[in-house]
């Protein structure tokens, strides 16, 4: 279980205003406003997918795990600021193996892009990530904004193969393309 914390964005506009926005994990109350983060995010949804979110989307993200991972190191966290759930990041410790962080998802509202969000919150969550040496996320093929936000905070996106197959017990659609993975190890990049 992850500790709420709060996260202070450098910047504001009318949708994310400057100060601390609350990092937490979802409760059952959550359900509706994640499902509304989704079908606002249909963008991304679409480049990784093919298709836009559905309602089996957000079940999913509570029980979706990659093969060999276990439940008890899953970790899901919200971001908001008021009502507004602004982000998600869903991600498995100690997966592929001891000392490894999977990330499955990184998900920012519109509103909430290109705002120094993402990168505040993935700052402070590899700060916050003691003990592990590598951080491993993947991109959709193609979704420009994701590999840059990646780059930036020093990922190898060459790392590894791309991923099409079914990832643990989440089977592909008939319209999604492998992945592009991206690895960050610790004492390259700006981690360490």
């Amino acid at each position: 279980m992850a500790d709420a914390f709060s996260l202070d964005v450098p910047g504001s506009s009318p949708a994310v205003p400057g100060g601390p926005l609350l990092v937490r994990e979802p409760g059952p109350g959550d359900e509706a406003r994640l499902l509304e983060l989704f079908q606002a995010c249909e963008d991304w949804f679409v480049a990784a997918t093919g298709l836009p979110s559905g309602p089996g989307d957000v079940q999913s993200l509570f029980y979706a795990l990659p093969e060999g991972a276990s439940p008890d190191d899953k970790v899901l966290l919200v971001v908001e600021h008021d009502d507004a759930l602004l982000g998600l990041v869903d991600a498995v410790r100690d997966h592929p193996a001891p000392g490894a962080v999977s990330v499955g998802l990184f998900l920012l509202a519109p509103s909430a892009r290109r705002l120094g969000l993402g990168r505040a919150l993935a700052e402070t969550l590899l700060a916050r990530a003691e003990g592990f040496s590598l951080v491993r996320a993947t991109v959709p093929p193609g979704w420009r904004p994701g590999e840059r936000f990646l780059e930036r905070l020093g990922f190898d996106l060459g790392a590894g193969e791309a991923v099409g197959e079914a990832v643990g017990n989440r089977r592909p659609g008939p319209r999604e393309e492998a992945v592009r993975r991206a690895e960050l190890r610790r004492g390259g990049g700006r981690w360490g």
